[in-house]
């Protein structure tokens, strides 16, 4: 690593500390897990180690740390499987070497087993425990029941222990995240929609140019991907969470399935028209670009379907404007019937520039459907 990167990983850090410092959002929030992930183990191995003795105590903190995690259900959900492979992991472990008295044999003989058993698709991603419980057994000194229910024991606290604290000490939500990303999609929509509007109306057919509209046009879905994943992780983030309860925290609802559906909508068809366009920009291109008074009519278009996604967003979360939504969605309708009344009335006997037409005229369809029967 050159000491350009070691400087720029140094300030992208200290940056990452200063907005944990100064206002709410991911980085603080990982700053609390870390915390609580320690504050649990601590609490484990002061009453298993220092307070009870107990014979394997370190089990209890390990076991402990790795259950704070991103969500109070996922804790609950990979404690449980947590402690199902470890359990089998040390009862196939203990069993056989007490049946083999050899370590090297009974390790050769469990490891293979427990490996297959980690693979059993209720244990999860946790399926892994089951060698790792195996080894602690056979490892560890003399291998006897007594110690063996002592480390399933000390596990069982330990879970306990790192479920508690995740659920009690500021359960993680990650409402205020999902909301940013499905804004942040829906502004990059409206932005590439306004793009490519803005050179349409110029008569503005750069290759280059159209190929950047495409690519983040591309890129779009992705991040519409990522909105979706985000939904998925703050309905999770709910369940199990005492926050919810006390009401400081809503449940993601309907209206981000609509917003999800739209944005995904929004993102295929912006493909469609920027490869309709980058096809009718290229150099080589077998599309006819379409004449300017069409080029600008479907530019009018991209600004007002721009327009209604944003409105769409704010009449989803932050301010309602139900009614300029109205407004732009009845605009958008009587704009896509004067598109089909121009290439109707068209002079051209160009079949390629009717034909690169057609397929912005068919984009246009599907890019205003969803917001079209949403907005009314």
């Amino acid at each position: 690593m050159t000491w350009q990167g070691v400087r720029r990983d140094v300030s992208a850090a200290a940056q990452a500390a200063r907005r944990a410092w100064a206002e709410p959002g991911r980085e603080r929030d990982l700053v609390v897990q870390a915390l609580k992930a320690a504050l649990a183990a601590w609490v484990a191995w002061a009453v298993a180690g220092w307070w009870l003795r107990a014979p394997v105590a370190f089990v209890a903190p390990w076991v402990a740390v790795v259950l704070v995690e991103s969500t109070v259900y996922r804790s609950i959900a990979h404690g449980l499987q947590q402690l199902a492979s470890i359990a089998v992991g040390t009862v196939a472990a203990t069993a056989v070497g007490l049946l083999l008295h050899n370590t090297v044999a009974a390790m050769a003989v469990v490891l293979p087993l427990a490996m297959l058993l980690g693979q059993w698709g209720r244990l999860g991603s946790q399926g892994i425990y089951a060698a790792t419980g195996a080894l602690f057994v056979l490892t560890n000194g003399t291998v006897s029941v007594t110690t063996s229910a002592a480390r399933l024991g000390e596990a069982l606290f330990g879970a306990a222990v790192g479920i508690a604290v995740n659920a009690l000490i500021r359960p993680p939500l990650y409402l205020r995240d999902t909301e940013a990303v499905l804004r942040d999609a829906t502004e990059e929509a409206h932005d590439i929609l306004r793009d490519v509007a803005e050179g349409l109306v110029a008569d503005r057919w750069d290759a280059d140019e159209a190929g950047a509209w495409h690519e983040r046009a591309l890129r779009l879905h992705q991040q519409v991907g990522r909105a979706r994943s985000a939904v998925e992780w703050s309905r999770e983030s709910l369940r199990g969470n005492l926050r919810r309860r006390t009401g400081l925290a809503p449940l993601p609802g309907k209206g981000y399935d609509d917003a999800l559906v739209v944005l995904d909508y929004a993102a295929v068809h912006t493909a469609g028209v920027t490869r309709t366009v980058l096809e009718a920009a290229a150099e080589d291109r077998s599309a006819r670009r379409p004449h300017s008074e069409l080029a600008r009519r479907y530019a009018e278009f991209l600004c007002q379907t721009a327009r209604a996604l944003r409105l769409y967003s704010h009449s989803r979360f932050a301010d309602a404007r139900e009614d300029e939504l109205r407004e732009a969605v009845a605009d958008l309708r009587g704009t896509l019937t004067d598109l089909r009344r121009d290439l109707v009335r068209s002079t051209t006997d160009d079949p390629d520039e009717l034909a690169t037409y057609g397929a912005l005229l068919a984009q246009a369809h599907r890019l205003a459907g969803q917001l079209l029967a949403s907005g009314t």
